[in-house]
């Protein structure tokens, strides 16, 4: 299983950024990666400098969301959406994504789902319920 630390996720990203700006080569993953920063300008200057974005704390005190965590969550609903895991997360996203007319938009909102099913989770000491998250997301595709 791979298990990256925090440092090794906050390093990953501003490479991706850095390799991007240079026009160097990317592997695919760092291509995703990105592609979604470049979604998020409001992460530029946070991605622009691996000392500062290794230090960095970002507290519900501040009032900052985690750039990391945030992209991170991007990465992630991009892969299960590409190999539709948990079952039905395909369909779901899609049908959220057309209702909103934007992929990014229904990510927003799919990360929503993500972070109450790893709350649920956590809380509960029991594994993520797949099935709930799918609901989530169909639910927010399908409400007016």
């Amino acid at each position: 299983m791979f298990a990256p630390s925090q440092n090794d996720v906050r390093r990953f990203f501003c490479d991706a950024w850095r390799k991007q700006c240079e026009r160097m080569p990317m592997t695919p993953l760092e291509v995703l990666a990105a592609d979604w920063i470049a979604e998020h300008p409001e992460y530029h200057a946070d991605l622009a400098d691996v000392d500062a974005a290794l230090a960095a704390v970002f507290d519900v005190e501040s009032g900052r969301t985690n750039p990391f965590l945030h992209l991170s969550m991007h990465l992630s609903i991009s892969e299960q959406v590409s190999i539709d895991q948990p079952r039905g997360i395909k369909q779901a996203f899609e049908l959220l994504a057309a209702r909103r007319g934007s992929a990014h938009e229904a990510q927003h909102e799919v990360m929503e789902c993500l972070g109450e099913m790893m709350w649920a989770s956590q809380r509960s000491g029991l594994p993520p319920d797949g099935e709930r998250y799918i609901e989530c997301v169909r639910g927010r595709a399908t409400r007016k």
